[in-house]
Formats: structure tokens, C-alpha cells, sequence
């Protein structure tokens, strides 16, 4: 090509793809092996000193994980990416390179159950304590803030309610304290929305949602934006001190703007395992390649249904961005102005029993634990997703009883508001 910088759609089909340099095959091969031949003993020894970049073995690095990598680092507009196998296990890596034990990280209370489960109990065994702040209050923020806070947490768009949060405003938070915003995009993709243009220093993905887009393949991705200097102040050794397992490297010193990618390659993935096989790496870049044109219906589909919804006299209130009645409109309008998603919540009049009733009685919506599916999904987060919640809890996170979860797919939007009416009626 020119010197003309690719579109996200360009970028979409072809960022860190090459026709195989052996066979010709135009699409990415599957290299489905655990392990790499090294070209002599002083090519293996450079290897493991991260002397040279190459192949060593699947759980550090694979051929086919790396074009992902490329790809979701270049949509993202970052300097470097690294597949794992679950966005959880994204979240696990990108925080062991930042905490220790007794440290801190602040989080947005309206964030996915899972997470919300993961930081509150799993995280403590590792001595990590979150501190909870509400993201519509960004001074609650600056209040968390204690000298053992080592990172701030929040989605782009929450789960499961839909809000957009004001990236920019909570990015001048962290940029004060000294410390990293590191921003969930999984509900908004980048297509509609590229967190490090508005001040984040990491991105994470669960790719099993929007990008892979097909539910049928587990993973998750941690994009270094290259604008973080880990070496200032001393907080985060693991990036600034020298490594001893690599005699005595600096990643900081060493890999400068992508050494964050770095550290959690060969300090989190190598030690805790966590690898995204080649299959998988495979289909989910097969589902990116379609990524702005499912996303874009998969937006205008959720806009319809949600007007939809708004109107039924069923229906005590609809949560969702892309309305103009909504609070998180003008956010939305700022961030997102392809679209507000396609994952938003809706509360019944007949509270609870209605939620699980409405469930029951869906036809063409599939009730499942997952979103960013092609399909259409449906759940009552308080008793799923949310359940491990006290009630209290499950407001805060926009999960109260009385909520139902809708992710929209990107069938005909007629027979998705057919089938909402149906059930609704009955």
C-alpha cells in the first residue's frame, strides 16, 4: 500500500496477516504445535534471554496467536497486544505485573458480575484489595486514591446496564495519581469506542464477546497503549527493577513503549499458563474480519428494540445509552457516536417474577450466561450472573431485581420486537 494509514474495516481483514510464506495460504494457518526448532543453541539461548524475538513454545507465544495480537493492537491503536485464554485470566495477568500483596486498585462499581465476584474474593488470596468508586461520581475516585493504589479499573461500557463511562474525566484522575487506567472494552469493541484515545493505558478484552462474535470460542486480550511510564516513582517493580530471571533485565529500559505487553508475556503468562490455543486464536480472527458490519447492526438492531421496549406499558424503564431520554446519552454522543452498543437492560412493573417469567417465555431470544453473540441473548442477572450479590450490591451494579439483560444479535430487528411482544403479552 501507500503511506495512507488502513480504515478500522481495512485493518479489520488484514492487520499482522500475510500470505503463509510456505504454502501460499491466504488465510492465517492454525499452527497447532507445542512447540518451536530452534536454528542452533545460540538461537535458543537468545530466545529465552529476550535477546531475539521468536517461537519457543505455545504457552509463551504461537504464530497464529500473534497475527490476534497484531490485529487487536492495531484496532485498538496500541503498540503491542498479548492473547490470553479468557478475559479473566486478562485481568489476572495485567494486575500481578502492578500489584503486590497489600496493594490497592480502584474500581467502578457497575462493572461485569464476574469481575465484580473475581476482585472482591478470588483476588484477595493474592493480597490485592479493590476499593469500589462509582463512576458517575468521578470525585469518588479521587477520594479512593491511598498511596498503595497501583491502578484504576473501569468498562467503557458497563455490564450489564449499558452506562457509558467518561473515560477522559477518570483518565485525568489516574494521570494525577500516578497511575494506570486500565479500561474493559469488551461491550463497545473498538469500533465504537478506542479507549487509549481517550487516555487509557491498558486495554482488555474478553474476545469471546463482540470481536470473536460467534460464541464458540473462549479468550481474552491485553493491549499496552505505550503511554505509561513504568519506571517513574519506583511503583512497579516488576517493570522497572532488574528481572532476575533474565539476568538482570529491565523490561522498562529495554522494551520502552511496548514493555508492559512484554512483562505480561514472559512474567504472567509464561509463569501462570493461562494460553490461548491457536484454534481458538483462529476463529476469533475469522470473527473480527466482520466486526464493523456486525457491529454496526448489532447497534442499530439494539436502538430499535430498546425504543420498543421504552413504549411497553409492561415495562417500568429501559437502561440504554442510545436513547435521547437516557442519562448516559450525552456520553454516549462523546464516545460512542457509531452506536451505544448492543447489550442494555430494561426493568418489568412486575419485579422479579417477572424478570425470570419473561425469561421463560422467549422464543428467539437464546437465556444464556454470554453477550456479543450473532444471536440474540437473554438473562436475569440477579439470579445469574449477579446472584452472588447482596441486594444492595445488585442495584449498585445495575442488577437489581426487577432487571433483565438483553444482548441483540443481528437478526431481522422486526422478529426480535416480535418475539419481545409476544413474550411481554403472555
Amino acid at each position: 500500500m501507500s503511506d495512507r494509514l488502513p480504515g478500522f474495516s481495512t485493518l479489520a481483514v488484514h492487520a499482522g496477516a500475510q500470505p503463509d510464506p510456505t504454502t501460499g495460504a491466504r488465510a492465517t494457518p492454525i499452527y497447532q504445535t507445542t512447540s518451536f526448532v530452534f536454528n542452533d543453541a545460540d538461537h535458543a539461548a537468545s530466545l529465552f534471554g529476550l535477546q531475539a524475538f521468536g517461537n519457543i513454545y505455545t504457552r509463551i507465544g504461537n504464530p497464529t496467536n500473534a497475527v490476534l495480537e497484531e490485529r487487536v493492537a492495531a484496532l485498538e491503536g496500541g503498540t503491542a497486544a498479548l492473547a490470553v485464554a479468557s478475559g479473566h485470566a486478562a485481568q489476572v495477568v495485567v494486575l500481578q505485573q502492578l500489584l503486590q500483596p497489600g496493594d490497592e486498585f480502584i474500581a467502578a462499581r457497575k462493572l461485569y458480575g464476574g469481575s465484580i465476584n473475581q476482585f472482591t474474593h478470588a483476588f484477595k488470596s493474592f493480597g490485592w484489595n479493590v476499593v469500589w468508586a462509582d463512576s458517575d461520581d468521578i470525585a469518588s475516585f479521587e477520594r479512593a486514591i491511598t498511596p498503595r493504589t497501583k491502578a484504576i479499573f473501569i468498562e467503557s461500557i458497563a455490564n450489564p446496564g449499558g452506562s457509558i463511562t467518561d473515560i477522559e474525566a477518570i483518565s485525568t484522575v489516574a494521570r494525577k495519581a500516578g497511575v494506570p487506567l486500565i479500561v474493559d472494552n469488551t461491550l463497545a469493541s473498538p469500533y465504537l469506542i478506542r479507549p487509549i484515545d481517550h487516555g487509557a493505558d491498558i486495554v482488555v478484552h474478553s474476545l469471546t464477546k463482540f470481536l470473536g462474535g460467534h460464541g464458540n470460542s473462549l479468550g481474552g486480550i491485553i493491549v499496552d497503549a505505550g503511554t505509561f511510564d513504568w519506571s517513574a516513582g519506583g511503583k512497579y517493580p516488576m517493570l522497572s527493577e532488574p528481572r532476575p530471571e533474565y539476568h538482570g533485565i529491565r523490561l522498562q529500559e529495554t522494551f520502552g513503549n511496548f514493555a508492559f505487553a512484554i512483562a505480561c508475556r514472559v512474567l504472567g503468562l509464561r509463569d501462570l499458563g493461562p494460553a490461548l490455543s491457536p484454534f481458538n486464536a483462529f476463529m476469533i480472527l475469522t470473527g473480527i474480519e466482520t466486526l464493523p458490519l456486525r457491529m454496526q447492526k448489532h447497534c442499530d438492531n439494539a436502538k430499535a428494540v430498546a425504543e420498543f421496549l421504552a413504549g411497553h406499558p409492561a415495562v417500568a424503564s429501559v437502561s440504554y445509552a442510545g436513547l435521547a431520554s437516557d442519562k448516559y446519552n450525552r456520553l454516549a454522543r462523546k464516545y460512542a457516536p457509531k452506536g451505544a452498543g448492543a447489550v442494555f437492560t430494561f426493568s418489568l412493573k412486575g419485579g422479579y417474577d417477572a424478570g425470570v417469567s419473561l425469561v421463560s417465555k422467549l422464543q428467539l431470544f437464546s437465556h444464556l450466561a454470554n453477550v456479543g453473540d450473532t444471536r440474540s441473548l437473554v438473562i436475569h442477572p440477579a439470579s445469574t450472573t449477579h446472584s452472588q450479590l447482596d441486594d444492595a450490591a445488585k442495584v449498585k451494579s445495575g442488577a437489581g431485581p426487577d432487571v433483565v439483560r438483553l444482548s441483540i444479535g443481528i437478526e431481522d430487528k422486526e422478529d426480535l420486537i416480535a418475539d419481545l411482544e409476544q413474550a411481554l403479552g403472555a
